[in-house]
């Protein structure tokens, strides 16, 4: 395996050859939810055996973790919800939303969401992959959508859904050095979730989750 410095300063091209082996394949269809999902989680690997699943049936959702293709270094797009939103409001995320009916595919899901929230066409995205489903607390299994995404697009956030788009070099999400674990008692048990402080954003939570789900990936832990 090639060493970080050496991964995140690939190309395009050769990135996504290295990526691609380690991820599943695009999904031709909708997430099934019956079929022993997540991968991961909130409720994942850091259950408590007293721990509990949501009653509520799951929401299936899909997001883009968008590596993006620069000439110095590769680096990660991410977004800052609205403070004004009803929940996870303010939080660091990736693009992405829940699977509306008219979505043939999560791949679809990912792009249309991209699009929406930051003003992203699919003309500069090129999906690789996925990585492991994630289920997260409030009731949705994530299907995040690894992809190449070319320079030359412009970010428009969009004000009722995003207060802001930043870049993060892989480098820095790929150190496991930067991959905190934190502990919190919510719902009556201790739980545990990853952390990745960076340039006054608090990444945390299912975002911080994934990424780790990505550097496992990548470096075949």
């Amino acid at each position: 395996m090639k060493r970080l410095d050496q991964i995140s300063s690939l190309d395009a091209a050769a990135l996504a050859s290295v990526l691609k082996p380690k991820l599943e394949p695009l999904p031709a269809d909708h997430i099934d939810l019956s079929s022993g999902l997540p991968g991961r989680g909130d409720f994942g690997r850091q259950r408590e055996p007293d721990d509990v699943h949501p009653t509520e049936p799951l929401r299936a959702a899909s997001v883009l973790v968008p590596l993006v293709d620069h000439p110095d270094e590769t680096t990660v797009l991410l977004t800052e919800r609205s403070r004004h939103l009803p929940s996870h409001a303010g939080q660091v995320s990736f693009p992405g939303g829940r699977v509306d009916p008219t979505d043939a595919t999560p791949v679809e899901t990912a792009l249309r969401e991209t699009l929406e929230e930051v003003g992203i066409p699919g003309d500069f995205i090129t999906p690789i992959g996925a990585l492991d489903t994630y289920e997260t607390g409030t009731g949705f299994c994530i299907l995040p959508i690894v992809a190449i995404l070319r320079p030359g697009f412009s970010v428009t956030p969009e004000p009722s859904e995003v207060d802001e788009a930043f870049e993060v070099p892989l480098s820095f999400l790929m150190n496991p050095k930067n991959h905190e674990r934190h502990r919190t008692y919510w719902k009556g048990a201790t739980r545990e979730y990853y952390a990745m402080p960076y340039d006054g954003h608090y990444i945390w939570g299912a975002t911080a989750g994934m990424i780790v789900n990505l550097y496992e990936r990548l470096y075949e832990l």
